[in-house]
């Protein structure tokens, strides 16, 4: 398994606080996959104010952390080093379930499809084995 930190995370990403949204990656295979998790804290600045009487992390932040771990798979080849993905498209997304403070977030993207700079990931995350958000997600890398 190839775990990374966050200093390493921040090697290949260029994602930086607060909109960096990985806290580490279990695993990955440089444009295969990678499943990530994301620790959701209550100190979270967007729970705050969505909502203030429920916290829950705004699904587009998850469909987000989704596409943070499949830029980790997909920056992390040799090729791509310093470079950016940048989103192509969100489909088939379904919201299934809710995050809220003190879940651990499981996030998973597998990069399906590649052809030159674009290519397409499926990802799912969940909590507590439970699927709350899947989707399919396009990427363009670029300098």
């Amino acid at each position: 398994m190839n775990h990374l930190t966050i200093s390493q995370i921040q090697e290949i990403i260029p994602h930086r606080h607060p909109f960096l949204l990985l806290d580490y990656i279990e695993d990955y295979e440089p444009g295969k996959y990678a499943v990530g998790y994301k620790c959701a804290s209550y100190r979270e600045e967007f729970f705050s104010g969505h909502f203030p009487q429920e916290p829950v992390m705004p699904g587009v932040l998850t469909v987000e952390a989704l596409a943070q771990a499949g830029a980790v798979a997909i920056l992390s080849m040799s090729e791509n080093k310093g470079k950016i993905a940048y989103f192509g498209g969100i489909n088939k997304c379904r919201f299934k379930g809710k995050i809220v403070p003190g879940d651990k977030v499981r996030l998973e993207t597998k990069i399906i499809k590649q052809k030159g700079p674009v290519g397409i990931g499926e990802a799912a995350a969940s909590v507590d084995g439970k699927t709350v958000v899947s989707a399919q997600l396009t990427f363009i890398v670029q300098k």
